[in-house]
């Protein structure tokens, strides 16, 4: 299978987490299930001395990392295939989300940690070259997940990410499946590359080079989707116009989706669904509060609703050396949204430039 994992379920299941301070009963069982969500240092602070912050002092703007990854083999270092932002505001009820193309080309610093020299090439490597522990037999995605914070630190001027958040694919259409699936909206005709239409496999050609047999269709409109299909239509990106960037636009569509879902009377009046998806949420996460329970953010993000998180395109293009593709590069104006959050001015700048916002349909 190819390496790939998105990371918009990673948003989903912190929503469903976070919005659980405004649920009647949510927060018996998001204490309850807690200690099921693997919580680490995935910003190295014990390592620096960093002292954790009390759990009264959650206080907006909040910038938060949300990262997916493809386990694949427990031998294999993570590759962060997937990487958004939620950036909440002071108030703390409304929030914009971006992506960050995972070919985006970026100088990932040295680390010393992982003997990583520092190397410009493609962002999703940072979490990889970070999770290579020369005192551990196998790769550490939390000091992976370090590495890649730096290197989204430096893209984006952002100083301190208040929490992190890591999920893998395995755990996504368990997610789904536990809320009963998810209705969402497709926005444009999507051919699967990996999947026939009874969600069985495609084989690859002799070779490699490709799949052959029928393939799974996602029609413009709205659907519901059940797990394997949310999973597998959120990677698709080839044979769509914009490729990759047209695939992040699904992913925040998906986000908010999922969200909808969670909060919905079928999931949160329904003990044992709701019971599910929190199991199936808790299995599947790593979360770092940098001092805060989970729980504690649930409250301090109880006013945050899907129909409250802009979703945001930082347009870019690929970068090519003597006609070879090397990556991608933002736009000019991506730099100047990222000034704009560094100011706190995103709101009027989002005005300005509404050519930045993805709809949800």
């Amino acid at each position: 299978m190819p390496r790939w994992a998105r990371l918009c379920t990673v948003v989903g299941v912190v929503l469903v987490v976070l919005s659980g301070g405004s649920l009647v009963g949510i927060e018996a069982i998001v204490a309850r299930y807690e200690g099921a969500v693997t919580q680490e240092d995935l910003f190295g602070d014990a390592a620096s001395g960093a002292v954790p912050e009390k759990t009264s002092d959650i206080k907006g703007p909040l910038n938060i990392l949300l990262v997916g990854i493809d386990p694949r083999r427990p031998t294999t270092p993570p590759l962060a295939d997937s990487i958004m932002v939620l950036h909440v505001n002071a108030t703390l009820d409304s929030a914009y989300l971006f992506s960050l193309p995972r070919d985006l080309v970026v100088r990932i610093p040295a680390f010393p940690k992982a003997n990583f020299p520092g190397e410009t090439t493609k962002l999703n490597a940072a979490m990889s070259y970070g999770s290579r522990n020369p005192k551990k037999e196998l790769p550490d995605a939390a000091q992976g997940f370090e590495l890649l914070s730096m290197t989204v630190s430096k893209v984006t001027g952002i100083k301190r990410f208040d929490a992190g958040a890591i999920i893998n694919f395995n755990g996504f259409q368990k997610i789904v499946d536990a809320m009963g699936g998810v209705t969402m909206y497709i926005d444009q005709d999507v051919k699967s590359e990996h999947k026939q239409p009874d969600g069985s496999p495609r084989k690859l050609k002799p070779g490699g080079g490709g799949y052959l047999g029928p393939q799974k269709e996602y029609k413009k409109g709205t659907h519901h989707l059940k797990g394997w299909e949310a999973l597998d239509y959120v990677r698709q990106r080839y044979g769509l116009p914009n490729g990759d960037y047209d695939r992040q636009r699904h992913q925040q569509q998906f986000v908010r989706a999922m969200a909808d879902q969670a909060l919905s009377k079928d999931v949160v009046t329904n003990p044992i669904k709701l019971d599910r998806v929190v199991q199936a949420a808790g299995k599947s996460l790593i979360f770092s509060g940098r001092g805060h329970r989970l729980i504690d953010f649930g409250f301090a993000l109880r006013n945050l609703r899907s129909d409250t998180i802009q979703m945001i395109k930082l347009p870019g293009g690929g970068v090519f050396e003597g006609g070879v593709y090397k990556g991608e590069a933002f736009k000019p104006i991506a730099e100047e949204f990222f000034a704009a959050l560094r100011d706190g001015t995103l709101d009027t700048f989002v005005m300005s430039h509404p050519e930045l916002l993805n709809k949800a349909r």
